[in-house]
């Protein structure tokens, strides 16, 4: 790897990093097509050097949004445990894939989810629930959060119980098999399906990104499908990059971060759609 190469890469990483600690999707998203499109690495290497390079980033803004105190940990942990196993047969499936075939699903997905996170989230505001609301959420396996931030700004909701652990599951899947860490994914889901508060989603998905990365990145080290010099640099950026994003999500309305996200979502879509061999 020549210096200029090597700045470059770092210089992306960044980029990555930023961008995807801003939006919780670990920036796999915006790798993936690169290395497939400018590096032309096969799509097992695109996806494992890209989860790899996801799995620095989540640590890092994962660090950064725990200080701020946006992670909801209970529910992250219990998403992150529904992710493994999905994990695990993303990298294997990954393996009976062309590259057409990956191209298409990916192209697809990422079109999907940007025209759905293109509709206008509305934060909610705080609530204080009475104890009684509390045990009959409970009694019908509703979870029910309420997180107060380190500015002091206070988050009430509620969501079922099996349906954040199926997400989990479906995330993992598709995260280990599109290489993508599962933010594009997972960020949708939890603020249109379970009803969380943007910036809780953000932060929470950005700390399941960190547990089930190291999983998926692990495998793909030990399966040989990571280009470990690129990884490193691109970590390295993405790491640093990370710390920006997380502050600058801090000073965002919900709404606008998702915009960002639908954005790149569509026209990297796109660009793998139309494009040809």
């Amino acid at each position: 790897m020549t210096p200029a190469l090597g700045l470059e890469l770092f210089a992306f990483g960044l980029l990555v990093g930023c961008y995807g600690s801003l939006v919780g999707a670990g920036g796999g998203f915006l790798m993936v097509p690169v290395f497939l499109l400018v590096f032309r690495f096969p799509p097992t290497l695109a996806a494992g050097t890209s989860l790899t390079v996801v799995f620095a980033n989540a640590a890092a803004g994962s660090y950064s949004y725990f200080r701020q105190r946006r992670i909801d940990i209970r529910s992250g942990l219990q998403f992150a445990a529904a992710t493994v196993p999905g994990s695990i047969a993303g990298v294997y499936l990954l393996r009976f894939l062309s590259a057409r075939t990956f191209e298409i699903i990916f192209g697809v997905l990422l079109c999907a989810l940007g025209l759905f996170m293109g509709l206008r989230p509305q934060d909610r505001e705080a609530e204080e629930l009475p104890h009684e609301v509390l045990e009959a959420g409970r009694s019908r396996g509703i979870v029910l959060r309420h997180l107060l931030d380190r500015k002091g700004a206070h988050y009430s909701y509620r969501y079922p119980w099996w349906r954040g652990i199926l997400l989990g599951l479906v995330v993992g899947i598709m995260s280990s098999l599109l290489g993508i860490g599962g933010g594009p994914l997972h960020v949708p889901g939890m603020v249109f399906l379970l009803g969380f508060p943007v910036h809780i989603a953000i932060a929470t998905s950005h700390f399941v990104l960190a547990l089930s990365s190291l999983v998926g990145s692990t495998l793909n080290l030990i399966l040989g499908q990571v280009h470990l010099a690129t990884a490193l640099v691109m970590g390295a950026g993405a790491v640093v990059g990370a710390r920006v994003g997380t502050e600058l999500a801090s000073r965002l309305r919900g709404g606008p971060i998702l915009r960002l996200l639908s954005l790149a979502l569509i026209v990297l879509g796109i660009w793998l759609l139309v494009r040809r061999g």
